[in-house]
């Protein structure tokens, strides 16, 4: 991946690698693969449903396997070729040049306690450097999507009839910022973020929306910043994709541009060096 210190449109844009066609397919297949998997996530929602505890204490769900059983089959159906790297099911042909991200449920604890803010993340990856993406959150009825170039865009979102160009805040001063961030105990709880509550008292405001929900307020220029920690790559891969084609721009909390983390700074850009150096302490 490029350094993380440019953002922009433009920059994003400058990141493609393949024909428009190519990346907008992609698109339309990931959007087709979710039009499936937004049944198989309703079917269960909020209703009695079979929960697992996964070795390092997280919760999995039959949705979230069968999600992801649908993902991979109609991939590996169109692009034997390509790789594939899930929450649930491990790394496939790793060593591809192409390889899709997939999280069957983000915000799997929102799902199981019947909250509607989870979502399916699906992005693609080409020699190291996300190309395109999709988020669909069924419960919501709105999805999110975007590729290299392409820009990034919502639809679905009540009071609009056609795809909703996304486009990050102005807003260039923390204290003016609404700020967003995933678990206030797993913040307040690392030390790669000692300055958590400074970065709260710096800001305008703060919420406590964490999951693909905030990324997908900063792409919109609804929230100014989001932080999380805790993350592994195929939580972030789609919502970077989105938030950078937006003007956004995301890195760890060192700075670097990565899909490593484990913690991640989402910002509109003008107020992420403000950001890290608050967080940093």
């Amino acid at each position: 991946m490029k350094s993380g210190d440019a953002y922009g449109p433009e920059w994003s844009a400058s990141l493609r690698d393949g024909s428009a066609d190519e990346l907008r397919g992609w698109v339309d297949l990931a959007l087709a693969i979710c039009d499936e998997t937004d049944v198989v996530a309703l079917r269960h929602f909020r209703r009695d449903m079979v929960m697992n505890q996964k070795p390092d204490r997280s919760w999995v769900t039959e949705a979230d396997r069968a999600a992801e059983q649908v993902i991979r089959e109609r991939i590996s159906a169109a692009h034997p070729d390509h790789g594939l790297v899930g929450e649930e099911y491990g790394t496939e042909a790793g060593s591809a040049d192409v390889r899709w991200y997939i999280d069957p449920i983000d915000g799997t604890h929102n799902f199981m306690r019947g909250v509607p803010h989870f979502a399916t993340l699906i992005a693609v990856e080409r020699a190291g450097e996300l190309q395109a993406a999709v988020i669909s959150a069924p419960a919501l009825g709105e999805r999110w999507y975007g590729w290299r170039g392409g820009g990034a865009w919502s639809v679905g979102a009540p009071g609009t009839a056609a795809p909703r160009r996304l486009q990050v805040s102005a807003v260039a001063e923390l204290a003016d910022a609404q700020v967003v961030y995933g678990s206030a105990r797993d913040l307040l709880a690392s030390p790669l973020v000692p300055g958590f509550t400074r970065w709260l008292d710096a800001a305008w405001r703060d919420r406590g929306f964490g999951d693909f929900w905030g990324y997908t307020l900063v792409a919109e220029g609804a929230a100014e910043a989001m932080v999380e920690v805790g993350l592994s790559p195929w939580d972030i891969a789609a919502p970077m994709l989105i938030v950078e084609e937006a003007g956004g721009r995301v890195t760890d909390v060192e700075g670097r541009r990565s899909l490593e983390g484990p913690g991640f700074v989402t910002s509109n850009g003008l107020i992420h060096e403000a950001t890290l150096d608050h967080l940093r302490g």
